[in-house]
């Protein structure tokens, strides 16, 4: 019954653990608490090329970016500078080598020299496939998408022949783009993103239909979606917007291609930094390019909430399952596993087109483990505690330390020599004064004198060994290793006598009888350790050491304490005696020279 009551608290405060680190974890998580180390760690395992094994990155269609560079911007100025019959030219080759798609990633909000635009108006106009993009005023995200309260749209003639897109990124808080917006809503409508509308100009191109259920896919999501980067900078295939310019440059170059044009130097404001190149940054039309590459192999990502939801809960309880049963040691490995099994499944859900959350389950596996070990350490304390409380009641509280601190080791049979002082103490005149006593009130006295002893041998570091009827044995310097252990022997019997002093009135008034403790204490070798047979042993010490303090009580008169010369040499300093010359004591020989202790010296 005691065992399934231990069993139930432990359970008890292994779901109340498990529970409170459980609901730290899912705060975390639904307050996005640590998004950002959430998202370093997720651009390491997910978009790193090297992490455990290989996704495939390669890029399926002709993405052709014609960059805008500093030698386009030293032989035409300053970007708005430019005349835009200069796009016309270069937007009319593309046309002529039979582009499938066109996107500009330049602003076209304004009008500027009419016949410069109007040469603009028509190449686009011709084409049919040019997608030219607005820039919205953002100012929240719903449920539905993201809304705008402004749309800065292209002019009106060129907004009558183009196709509409805008090109709103919003990086993460550490400035790295990792998903692009999707939709804009506003109150004139809903604008795809450039990335979605090149991709449909670039399927109907194409004519394949099928390919246009990955879009369909990306379409439903209203809001901010994550993509894959096939690379950092330089990763597509990029000419410079002034080599095009050249009257020589062959058209058939853009035949089939998706072509994009737009800034590709310094000084533009349009760099960012990206999961793959965050010491180097990436132009916004690369990172279009990657987003169109997503939608065109189907890798575009997404997050499911509930299968995080999932994860955190199933490994966390799993793993405080197996911290539980494990040694501290072997849950470790597990944690090592459990996180590193979990960062593979994660990669292959990843390619997958499913984005877990890594950090919260790390942490959760982490914080099991910690607090496991805090429990563990506080039920072994508690249980240690325990043992000491019960046994100690029973044995000396430092044997039961040493039983602990030793284990199985602590339980074997066996002894050590070592150099003890042994004390023995009995009541005399107790026999007579129990024969005029009921019962109750013999073991009410008994109990109080041997309580007085047991305080007085483990005040002065003393270990009680037994008690023997009436009577009580201790040894110092056993089992732990004590200085001055003869001194402190001599004191506790000094703090018996004068203790007893009290004792002995209460008893005189009330039996009229008294009774004083007869004290021996000697100091030598003797064998100490676990005495006895297998299932049952006693921790004492043996020899004639102990004998000698044995027959030096027998000998002690009411009151007495009898020390040992073996004992006064090593105290003799310390305290003042009454030298009684010497005795034969049965079971030696030769007689001892013992002394009377008196009290202690001035100096000690």
């Amino acid at each position: 019954m005691i065992r399934k009551f231990q069993q139930y608290a432990k359970n008890k405060r292994l779901f109340y653990l498990t529970s409170i680190a459980l609901l730290i974890i899912l705060t975390f998580y639904g307050f996005n608490l640590l998004g950002g180390m959430d998202n370093r760690l997720q651009d390491y395992v997910y978009q790193s090329s090297e992490f455990l094994f290989e996704i495939d990155r390669s890029i399926a269609a002709d993405i052709i970016i014609v960059g805008i560079d500093e030698a386009t911007v030293q032989q035409l100025g300053r970007l708005s500078d430019w005349p835009r019959d200069v796009y016309a030219k270069v937007i009319n080759k593309m046309t002529e080598g039979k582009a499938s798609v066109i996107g500009i990633d330049v602003l076209f909000t304004d009008t500027s020299d009419p016949e410069s635009d109007q040469a603009l108006v028509q190449a686009v106009g011709s084409a049919g496939n040019v997608v030219v993009p607005s820039f919205g005023k953002l100012v929240f995200q719903t449920f539905d998408g993201v809304y705008a309260e402004e749309i800065n749209r292209p002019f009106n003639d060129l907004a009558n022949v183009c196709i509409h897109a805008h090109i709103n990124t919003i990086p993460d808080s550490d400035g790295v783009v990792r998903k692009t917006i999707n939709q804009i809503s506003s109150e004139k409508g809903i604008i795809n993103s450039f990335g979605i509308e090149i991709y449909k100009q670039y399927v109907k191109a194409q004519g394949i239909p099928s390919k246009a259920e990955n879009f369909r896919k990306y379409e439903d999501i209203k809001k901010s979606s994550y993509f894959d980067y096939a690379g950092g900078p330089g990763t597509f295939s990029t000419i410079s917007f002034a080599e095009v310019l050249a009257d020589d440059f062959p058209v058939e170059y853009f035949e089939n291609a998706i072509v994009l044009i737009g800034p590709a130097t310094e000084g533009m404001m349009d760099a960012y930094h990206t999961p793959v190149s965050k010491n180097q940054a990436t132009y916004g039309v690369e990172i279009w390019a990657n987003v169109i590459q997503n939608l065109i192999n189907g890798t575009n990502k997404r997050k499911e909430p509930a299968i995080d939801l999932l994860a955190i809960i199933g490994i966390s309880l799993s793993a405080a399952f197996l911290f539980k049963r494990n040694s501290p040691l072997k849950g470790a490995i597990i944690l090592l596993l459990l996180n590193g099994g979990f960062l593979l499944i994660s990669r292959w859900m990843y390619s997958r087109g499913i984005i877990l959350s890594l950090i919260y389950i790390i942490l959760g596996t982490m914080i099991l483990y910690l607090s496991m070990l805090v429990m563990r350490y506080i039920e072994e304390y508690l249980e240690r505690k325990r043992v000491t409380d019960v046994f100690g009641r029973y044995v000396a509280p430092q044997v039961v330390e040493k039983i602990l601190r030793g284990g199985e080791e602590g339980l074997k049979l066996g002894g050590t020599r070592k150099l003890i002082t042994a004390l023995f103490v009995d009541i005399r005149g107790f026999t007579p004064m129990s024969e005029k006593a009921t019962p109750e009130q013999v073991v009410e006295i008994l109990n109080e004198y041997l309580n007085l002893c047991a305080s007085a041998i483990v005040g002065e570091g003393g270990t009680l060994d037994k008690f023997i009827g009436d009577a009580a044995m201790a040894i110092f310097n056993a089992p732990l290793d004590q200085e001055n252990h003869a001194f402190h022997a001599v004191k506790t019997a000094l703090a018996m006598k004068q203790g007893s002093r009290v004792l002995e009135k209460k008893l005189e008034e009330k039996y009229k009888r008294a009774v004083k403790f007869g004290i021996g204490i000697n100091t030598g070798y003797a064998v100490v350790g676990n005495i006895g047979c297998h299932f049952r042993m006693d921790y004492t010490a043996i020899g004639d050491t102990v004998n000698t303090a044995a027959r030096l009580e027998s000998n002690a008169k009411p009151g007495q304490i009898l020390i040992s010369d073996a004992t006064y040499e090593l105290i003799r300093d310390k305290v003042t005696v009454n030298t009684l010359g010497s005795i034969k004591v049965k079971g030696k020989e030769e007689e001892i020279k013992i002394y009377e202790v008196e009290g202690l010296s001035n100096g000690a």
